[in-house]
């Protein structure tokens, strides 16, 4: 892998030092969006020589003479015999300025749950346009996607510049009703970039086109995006995966809880509260790495020893005591629909939420959002089909300690499971991210069989 200025491989001290972004890409069918993809990774050398010719290879067979870029992420056969991105594509990729993982989603609708999951962790999302068709709906139903997810950076990407004679009043246009639009949303932060991922421009190199653009390339920007990593600023929450109790005459007394710490600082004394039980106590001691540290900060895997003898398990979280979550059995969240089996009223569940997994019944489906005409909701409907986005109201059989997403995307998402055979069928986000349920009441859950 090379560098973006001809410097040769980066060494193992140079990535290090490099902070790291997670994006993803969005767009409508035939906007290009793969080809971008490919696009940014030749042209920032972050292509394997073999890759490079076997994408050579399959684009002479098809009879094309330059070599078809978007091949480098449309590695399904269905994919590359259809023209389009069906399954997300990640890829991993660096430059002396930053390292990156993206995520490569698809455009077309029934795809929407695919978008969620690449776009979850993201901290910025790429958001194609064709410069010929501009803003259309799929273009609104992404947008809206990033702004449920609490995306914090967009980059509006106008393709085919080429196309379009690389006139400024068409770029200035779609950016201007793409970003008015964002704005209602609550997304903060659009940037607008006219491309022509095919030719290049602006995609890793300037334009010599579009002498009227004075702003950064993608990879510029991508680059250089403000991205806060620093998740010690957040209340600290320490989702407990293990309990450790050697019982050896070496440490005949050690009792510890092994975990990730998912947001925040936690200190040796810091005093702490168990949940769901509500047991506060002070932390004794921090094990990292096979020694005694003093402090410990996301997204770092230690061992916690607290000061008393409390009963903690799997699945308890740990949480300063000043700033612990509240403890709740009744969830209100919105939720993308992942299953071809609808979500139904009444139905029993189970909740995964970080490293804890209870029983769930669906009391309520208040509403769906229709996001093809910006955020309508349609009240009260039957179920929530495959790729719907809505709003859910939870009855968990067990008290759960649950962040609002808007606060924390870790601590604040949960994942619906069908208990009969594992399958993923939800994914939520606690809190409803723009406004509250429509009025009408909700419907209620079916009592039969309710005992929890």
């Amino acid at each position: 892998m090379t560098s973006t200025t001809g410097h040769g491989p980066l060494t193992a001290e140079q990535l290090s030092a490099t902070t790291l972004l997670r994006f993803a890409t969005a767009g409508s069918v035939d906007d290009g969006k793969s080809t971008l993809v490919g696009r940014l990774l030749h042209d920032s050398k972050s292509v394997l020589a073999d890759q490079l010719e076997a994408v050579e290879r399959a684009s002479l067979n098809r009879g094309q003479e330059a070599p078809d870029l978007a091949l480098l992420t449309d590695g399904l056969r269905a994919e590359r015999e259809q023209g389009i991105t069906i399954d997300v594509a990640y890829r991993y990729f660096a430059t002396p300025r930053r390292r990156f993982i993206l995520a490569d989603t698809p455009g077309h609708v029934q795809y929407t749950r695919n978008m969620v999951t690449g776009a979850s962790t993201a901290q910025l999302a790429v958001v194609l346009v064709d410069a010929r068709n501009g803003v259309v709906e799929q273009t609104r139903r992404h947008a809206a996607v990033a702004a449920l997810l609490r995306v914090p950076h967009v980059v509006l990407a106008v393709n085919k510049m080429d196309l379009v004679g690389y006139a400024e009043p068409v770029f200035a246009a779609i950016a201007e009703e793409f970003t008015s639009y964002a704005a209602s949303l609550g997304v903060p932060d659009v940037t607008a970039i006219p491309i022509s991922a095919l030719a290049g421009d602006n995609v890793v190199e300037p334009s010599a086109h579009m002498d009227w653009y004075g702003g950064p390339t993608v990879l510029e920007h991508l680059e250089t995006v403000p991205v806060s990593h620093d998740l010690t600023g957040c209340p600290a929450r320490f989702p407990v995966q293990y309990v450790i109790r050697p019982q050896t005459p070496e440490y005949p007394d050690y009792r510890g809880y092994a975990g990730q710490v998912a947001s925040g600082m936690l200190r040796v004394g810091d005093q702490v509260t168990v949940l769901p039980s509500g047991r506060t106590t002070t932390i004794s001691g921090i094990d990292a790495l096979g020694r005694g540290v003093d402090t410990a900060w996301a997204p770092q895997s230690v061992t916690v020893l607290l000061a008393d003898d409390l009963d903690v398990s799997r699945g308890d979280l740990i949480a300063p005591t000043a700033t612990a979550p509240a403890v709740t059995q009744d969830i209100t969240a919105t939720v993308c629909h992942l299953h071809e089996r609808p979500l139904r009223i009444g139905e029993r569940v189970l909740l995964k939420h970080a490293t804890r997994t209870v029983k769930a019944l669906v009391k309520a489906i208040p509403y769906r959002i229709d996001l093809s005409h910006g955020l309508a909701h349609e009240n009260e409907p039957a179920a929530l089909e495959v790729n719907d986005i809505g709003a859910v109201v939870l009855r968990t059989a067990e008290p759960l300690p649950m962040d609002s997403y808007a606060v924390s995307r870790l601590t604040g998402s949960f994942l619906l499971i069908d208990p009969a055979d594992g399958t993923t069928l939800t994914a939520g986000m606690a809190g409803e991210p723009f406004a509250a349920a429509p009025d009408g009441e909700a419907a209620e859950a079916a009592d039969e069989g309710w005992d929890f």
